[in-house]
């Protein structure tokens, strides 16, 4: 099985449809069908179930399609560390990073890295901690940014800063005078949070659990401003990092929040088992030193 087939199949199993992944492809629906009908051969079993002409992965394709991306992602890993042996100045990072960090730290560091090192360049992916990790796990990213640390043993981890957490609530709310408060202060209140698998969702449920608190939560964004914004309307109160001076003006209230463990580490993860190609190394290097 070639390796462009590879990622043939790889498509249609995204898709899930012959057609628009002929079309992504820009290869004939009988080639595609050919290739699809070696690798099922190859397999020892269908990797679809077809359903109404319509395609449907099955538990073999799930298999199949795992180790297919690791495949992929393994070949352009050998290709980017070759290049960069070559050339240890040019090359490619493949980096992931939370939503949060979209707007401000990635975009900054990745200006002042591309200003020293002007010939490596970034494929690049943002999504929840949970998305992203995987991502390093299964080779589709060489390193991630995230917070908080990853459980497990399959990463490398590598502390870069520390966020501090603070409760948003509505204008005119009870605390929002409060300067400082503990957590416990918003016991009986909605929550407006994160779904349950983001990394903010998890260090606000460890809080939560420390002070005893079983929130009410209202309502599961998928992103911080979000949260903010819907706080601001009266929705309910959020954890949320605590703002820039320079991230401009806010419609909710933030308040300092007291308990120890009212912050979260934002670091760099990439996999124990493979050696960092010479640009992913020299991106660790720049951002958090050797």
């Amino acid at each position: 099985m070639r390796l462009e087939e590879l990622q043939w199949f790889v498509t249609l199993a995204e898709t899930e449809h012959v057609t628009v992944a002929a079309a992504e492809l820009k290869v004939s629906q009988p080639t595609l069908s050919r290739a699809l009908a070696r690798l099922e051969e190859q397999a020892g079993t269908p990797l679809f179930d077809r359903v109404n002409r319509r395609l449907r992965l099955n538990a073999y394709g799930h298999i199949m399609l795992e180790h297919a991306r690791r495949s992929i992602a393994e070949m352009h890993s050998a290709g980017d560390r070759i290049a960069a042996l070559l050339d240890p100045d040019r090359g490619r990072v493949r980096l992931a990073f939370l939503h949060s960090l979209a707007s401000w730290y990635v975009p900054e560091q990745l200006r002042r890295f591309r200003d020293a090192v002007p010939g490596i360049g970034f494929e690049l992916f943002q999504g929840p901690a949970h998305e992203i990790t995987q991502r390093v796990l299964t080779g589709q990213a060489d390193l991630a940014i995230t917070a908080p640390r990853p459980d497990g043993a399959g990463v490398v981890w590598r502390g870069l800063y520390v966020e501090r957490l603070c409760l948003a609530v509505p204008p005119g709310h009870r605390l929002a005078t409060r300067a400082r408060t503990r957590l416990s202060a918003a016991a009986g209140e909605p929550f407006v949070a994160l779904a349950e698998r983001y990394g903010l969702r998890q260090v606000t449920d460890e809080l939560c659990a420390e002070e005893g608190l079983v929130p009410d939560i209202v309502f599961e964004a998928t992103e911080i401003p979000t949260m903010e914004g819907l706080v601001a309307a009266g929705f309910g109160v959020a954890v949320v990092p605590v703002p820039r001076e320079d991230a401009g003006p806010t419609r909710s209230v933030h308040v300092a929040l007291t308990n120890r463990g009212a912050k979260r580490e934002v670091g760099l993860v990439w996999q124990r088992d493979r050696p960092l190609a010479p640009p992913a190394r020299r991106f660790v290097d720049f951002l958090a030193g050797p």
